[in-house]
């Protein structure tokens, strides 16, 4: 059974930062692209960063420069530092192996101004 689980939102300050973290169980993570997308309220679901296999990152253009991923595939688990953060970062962050439908359960950050 695959579980996708993440953790570290929370309310922040605009300019703050926030790191979250996601742990895979049941897929071989080192061979997966994992990512993070964020539903912000009353809008359509985005793709924030994703990071290869051979850790080639790839960023949406709305968190480039502030946002960073990263991978660590011995603790099976993804990461996103993010820096600056601003009001209309705030959404459900969930993490996401590419090509599976496997997904996390989602967690709130909400950045006040």
């Amino acid at each position: 059974q695959v579980r996708v689980v993440e953790s570290g939102g929370g309310l922040v300050q605009a300019g703050g930062s926030l790191s979250l973290s996601c742990v895979v169980s049941g897929r071989i993570f080192r061979l997966q692209t994992p990512s993070w997308y964020r539903q912000p309220p009353g809008k359509e679901r985005e793709m924030v960063a994703r990071i290869s296999p051979i850790l080639t990152p790839l960023y949406g253009d709305s968190v480039k420069g502030r946002f960073t991923i990263s991978r660590d595939n011995a603790q099976n688990s993804v990461f996103l530092q993010m820096n600056n953060l601003k009001p209309e970062d705030t959404a459900v962050y969930y993490c996401h192996l590419e090509g599976t439908n496997d997904w996390g359960q989602g967690t709130q950050v909400t950045v006040f101004s």
